[in-house]
């Protein structure tokens, strides 16, 4: 009879995500996830295999998770422009200040790596899906404005991270906010010069 896990291969894999996001992918290792979990190392080899393999089931467990944080604010969205940030603004509350540099050594290991890579391209289609669905009154029509929205947005937390201007969640509903009032405007108005009480400016 094979002998009960006393820690689950989860709390193994948080403890590695810790480690990862705390200190960077290169510093897990088997020695390093036996003294924060308190198993050997022997038997964390057992279980994973390989370094490579640990890594890359930490990184699955991430994208799980973001896939049901993406689930759960896109179903509370409400249609339109604003359901759109809302949405996205709520996606940007798991980046933090002072780890956003650490999230960017995650992220070389996600492009690294196929699998990773795969799961990054299927939850951004999945995102870009779930915006065109909110826009379908824009001019035009929606189809390629969900993938323009994401990458706007995941430009926007790349330039808030070396800005620190005001707090993210701000920082993405403005960039946001003008990003959509321009593209749901239309081609007409977005030409039409500016005026004032004297006049064109």
């Amino acid at each position: 009879m094979p002998r009960k896990r006393t820690i689950p291969d989860e709390a193994l894999l948080d403890a590695a995500l810790d480690t990862v996001r705390r200190s960077g992918p290169a510093a897990l290792s088997f020695g390093t996830l036996a003294s924060e979990v308190g198993l050997a190392g022997s038997t964390l080899v057992q279980r994973f295999g390989s370094k490579a393999n640990l890594l890359r089931a930490a990184l699955l467990l991430a994208w799980d998770r973001l896939d049901a944080a993406t689930a759960a604010a896109t179903a509370s969205a409400a249609p339109g422009a604003a359901g759109v940030v809302d949405m996205l603004v709520k996606l940007s509350g798991r980046h933090e200040a002072h780890d956003y540099a650490d999230q960017l050594l995650v992220l070389r290991e996600d492009l690294r790596d196929p699998v990773l890579r795969a799961r990054g391209r299927q939850w951004m289609a999945t995102l870009a899906d779930a915006i065109e669905a909110r826009l379908t009154d824009a001019p035009g029509g929606s189809d390629g404005l969900g993938a323009l929205v994401v990458a706007h947005w995941q430009g926007t937390l790349t330039v808030w991270g070396f800005t620190r201007r005001g707090s993210l969640r701000t920082a993405v509903r403005r960039s946001l906010e003008s990003l959509l009032d321009r593209l749901l405007a239309g081609p007409a108005a977005a030409r039409r010069p500016a005026t004032t009480r004297r006049g064109t400016v």
